[in-house]
C-alpha cells in the first residue's frame, strides 16, 4: 500500500479523497494555485504544494508542475480527481514513466475509452448498439453542417476530450450547427487544450442512465448497478439517484453486463462509468465511457456500503477486488444534488465571492455532504461552479425525496447565490416526484428560466402564519428590555396585519393570533394554524409544527421585511399593526430608476471582449460583449437597435454584477 498520495486536483474532490486516505492511514500531498492558497484542501492534507497562477491552465493542468510536487514530496502515486488531467492518457503515462503510481485506469484504457471517437469506434467493434453519428474528427463548420443535414436533425455536437457539460451543443437547424460548432471546439480547448469535435444525432425525450463499473489488475470486472442522471440542464447533471425509477431488472441486467463486456475489451483496472441512453421502451445505446471517478459516486456508495476512492486505490496498489458480482448489494435508495455557485434567478449565471455564511445540515441520518469550501472561504471565478454535494440515503425513494427536501430547506448559503431554490422546487415537482421525466425535464417545464416555486393559497396563508409568529418573537424580546415604566410596560398586541410586496403593489392579510400550550393558534380568514416552536431570534432556520406537521425553513430579517425560504419558495413580508398598515397604505410610490440605456453585467466574471466601438450603431441581436467565469463564456447581445454613447468598462477588467459596460443614447 502507498505510504502517500499526491491528489491532482482542489476543492470538493480534493476533500474526499483526503478524507479516505486518512482512514486507509495514507499520507496525503494538496497541490494549489493562487487563487487556492487558504482552500479547504489545502488546510486538509498533510502537505501542499504551489503549481502556479489561478488560471487552470497555468497550474492544475500543468503536467510538469505536478509531477515535480510529486517528486519533492516523496510521493508514490497520484490520484487525479475528476475534470483537469483525470482522463488525459499523456498525463497517465508520464506518471506511469517517471515510476509513479496513477490512481485510475492505464494510459492505454484512456486513449481508448475516454477518447469520444475511439470509444465509438470500439463500441462498435465489440457490437454494442451506438447511437448514429460520424465519430471521425471533423474540420470545418461547412463539413459538420453537411454531416449534421446527413445525420438529421436534431444533432448533438460533442467535444471529444469534453465532460461536465463543456464543448457540448444541441442544433434543430444550419444555423444552430455553425454557431454550436465553432462554441465547442473554442470551449473544449479552453478547458481540455482538445479542440477535436463530432456530431450524432439527438435522441429525443430519452433518459441518462450510467453504470458504475470496477476492475483489478488480475481480469476481474464488476457492475455496482447504475445512477439516474437525466435531470440535467444544458447537459450538466443537477440531481442524481440510485437506483433509477425507470428501468427493469432485466435492463439493469443487460446494460451492466454490457457495460463489463466493454471494460474487459480494455482491460480496464479503476472505476470508472459507462454513460447509456435510454428510450421509453427500455432500449439503450453506449453512450461514453468517463475513465475516471464521478461526480455522483457518492449514491452508489450509499446504496452498495463501498468506498469507491478506496476500492480505487486498492486495485492501483495492485490488490485484487475482494468481492465479486454476487456479493454486491443494492440497499435502499440514494439521492444527491449538487450545490452550484450560480444564481438560479438569474438564468443560473455564475455567482463568486465571499461564503459570508456557510451552514451544511448536520451529517447524520443518511445525510451526507461532500464540500471543499468553508464559512468566510472565497468562491473563485476561475474554476467549476459546484460547492458542495448534498447525499442522502433512505428506505426508498419517497423517503428519499422527503429526506432532501428537508435537508435542502437546513443548507444555509449567504454572500453568494447558490441553486438551493431551484433544487427544492425540483424536489417538489409532482413529475419528479413519480419518475416521470427524461433529460429535456428542467428544459420543458422552466422554458423561461426559474422564477421560484408558486405560493398557492394555502402556503401563502403557511407563511403569513409564520411570519407573524417570528415577529411576535422579535417583539417579545424588545418587550423584555429593562427600565420601562411600572404600568406603562410594552404589550404585545394580538391583530395584525402582513403586508407583502412592493409599494405601488402591497397585498394585506390581516391576522390574530392567542398564545396556546406554549405556541400560537393563529388566525388568516376562516383558516386556523396551530404554530409550536423553539425558535429565537437571530436563528435562520425555523424548526417547528405547524398543525402537527414537522415544518424546516429559512428565515432572514432584511430591515421591515421577513424573508422566508422553504422548498424552492420566497416569502417576503412586513408584519405591522393594523394602525401602521393603515398609515403604509398612504405610502407614495417612488420608481426604480431607468437602466434601460445601460448594458449591465449580468455576472461577476472577466470581460474577455468588447465587440463594438464608442458611436457605433448596433441592431438588435447584435453581439456586444463576452465575459468569462467558472469556465464557461456568456456572450451580451444588444436587446434592441441602439447608438453606443460610452463604452464604460475595459476589456479584461474583473466586473460585478450589474456593473455598467455600455451605455447607449
Amino acid at each position: 500500500m502507498f505510504e502517500k498520495i499526491l491528489i491532482a486536483n482542489r476543492g470538493e474532490i480534493a476533500c474526499r479523497i483526503i478524507s479516505t486516505a486518512k482512514k486507509m492511514g495514507i499520507k496525503t500531498v494538496a497541490v494549489y494555485s493562487d487563487a487556492d492558497r487558504e482552500a479547504k484542501h489545502v488546510e486538509l492534507a498533510d502537505e501542499a504544494v504551489y503549481i502556479g497562477p489561478a488560471p487552470s491552465r497555468e497550474s492544475y493542468l500543468v503536467i510538469e508542475n505536478i509531477l515535480q510536487a510529486c517528486k519533492d514530496t516523496g510521493a508514490n502515486a497520484i490520484h487525479p480527481g475528476y475534470g483537469f488531467l483525470s482522463e488525459n492518457e499523456v498525463f497517465a503515462k508520464r506518471v506511469e514513466d517517471e515510476g509513479l503510481v496513477f490512481i485510475g485506469p492505464k494510459h492505454f484504457s484512456i486513449a481508448a475509452m475516454g477518447d469520444k471517437i475511439a470509444s465509438k469506434k470500439l463500441a462498435l467493434e465489440s457490437k454494442v448498439n451506438t447511437i448514429p453519428g460520424y465519430n471521425d474528427v471533423i474540420d470545418t463548420t461547412e463539413q459538420a453542417v453537411e454531416i449534421a443535414k446527413g445525420i438529421g436533425y436534431p444533432v448533438m455536437i460533442k467535444a471529444s476530450a469534453g465532460g461536465g457539460g463543456k464543448g457540448l451543443r444541441v442544433a434543430y437547424s444550419d444555423k444552430e450547427t455553425i454557431e454550436g460548432f465553432s462554441a465547442c471546439k473554442n470551449e473544449a480547448r479552453n478547458s481540455f487544450g482538445d479542440d477535436r469535435v463530432f456530431i450524432e444525432k439527438f435522441v429525443e425525450e430519452p433518459r441518462h442512465i450510467e453504470i458504475q463499473i470496477l476492475g483489478d489488475s488480475f481480469g476481474n470486472v464488476v457492475y455496482l448497478w447504475e445512477r439516474e442522471c437525466s435531470i440535467q440542464r444544458r447537459h450538466q447533471k443537477v440531481i442524481e439517484e440510485a437506483p433509477s425509477p425507470f428501468i427493469t431488472e432485466a435492463t439493469r441486467k443487460a446494460m451492466g453486463e454490457q457495460a463489463v463486456a466493454l471494460a474487459k475489451a480494455v482491460n480496464y483496472q479503476s472505476a470508472g462509468t459507462v454513460e447509456f441512453v435510454v428510450g421509453k421502451d427500455q432500449s439503450f445505446y453506449f453512450l461514453e465511457m468517463n475513465t475516471r471517478l464521478q461526480v455522483e459516486h457518492p449514491v452508489t456508495e450509499f446504496i452498495t456500503g463501498l468506498d469507491l476512492v478506496e476500492q480505487m486505490i486498492r486495485v492501483a496498489a495492485g490488490e485484487k477486488l475482494a468481492f465479486t458480482q454476487a456479493d454486491i448489494k443494492r440497499d435502499g435508495w440514494a439521492m444527491e444534488c449538487r450545490i452550484n455557485a450560480e444564481d438560479p434567478y438569474r438564468q443560473f449565471l455564475p455567482s463568486t465571492g465571499r461564503l459570508v455564511k456557510y451552514s451544511p445540515p448536520e451529517a447524520v441520518n443518511g445525510v451526507r455532504v461532500d464540500t471543499g469550501v468553508y464559512e468566510g472561504g472565497e468562491i473563485p471565478m476561475y474554476y467549476d461552479s459546484m460547492i458542495a454535494k448534498l447525499i442522502v440515503h433512505a428506505e426508498n425513494r419517497p423517503a428519499a425525496i422527503l429526506k432532501m427536501q428537508d435537508a435542502l430547506n437546513q443548507f444555509v448559503i449567504k454572500g453568494i447565490h447558490s441553486n438551493i431554490p431551484f433544487q427544492g422546487a425540483l424536489m417538489q415537482h409532482p413529475d419528479f416526484q413519480s419518475g416521470n421525466f427524461h433529460t429535456g425535464f428542467i428544459a420543458n417545464h422552466f422554458p423561461n428560466g426559474f422564477t421560484g416555486a408558486s405560493v398557492d393559497d394555502s402556503f401563502h396563508d403557511f407563511f403569513c402564519a409564520i411570519s407573524t409568529c417570528i415577529h411576535i418573537a422579535y417583539l417579545g424580546r424588545a418587550g423584555n428590555i429593562s427600565g420601562q415604566l411600572i404600568g406603562h410596560q410594552y404589550e404585545i398586541p394580538s391583530e395584525f396585519v402582513v403586508v407583502e410586496g412592493e409599494n405601488g403593489k402591497q397585498s394585506y392579510s390581516p391576522v390574530s393570533l392567542t398564545q396556546v400550550n406554549g405556541g400560537y393558534e393563529v388566525l388568516i380568514g376562516k383558516k386556523s394554524f396551530m404554530v409550536q416552536s423553539n425558535w429565537t431570534p437571530g436563528e435562520m432556520i425555523f424548526q417547528g409544527t405547524v398543525n402537527a406537521h414537522p415544518v424546516i425553513l429559512q428565515v432572514e430579517r432584511l430591515g421591515l421585511f421577513y424573508k422566508l425560504s422553504h422548498s424552492g419558495m420566497q416569502f417576503n413580508a412586513m408584519v405591522m399593526t393594523t394602525a401602521a398598515a393603515d398609515l403604509q397604505k398612504l405610502m407614495p410610490f417612488k420608481a426604480p430608476p431607468d437602466l434601460s440605456k445601460f448594458l449591465l453585467s449580468p455576472m461577476p466574471g472577466l470581460l474577455v471582449n468588447i465587440s463594438v466601438t464608442k458611436g457605433q450603431k448596433v441592431q438588435a441581436g447584435e453581439k456586444l460583449a463576452a465575459i468569462e467565469a467558472m469556465k464557461m463564456e456568456n456572450v451580451l447581445f444588444a436587446s434592441q437597435d441602439a447608438e453606443v454613447l460610452e463604452i464604460l468598462a475595459n476589456q479584461g477588467e474583473s466586473l460585478s454584477v450589474d456593473q455598467p459596460i455600455l451605455q447607449f443614447k
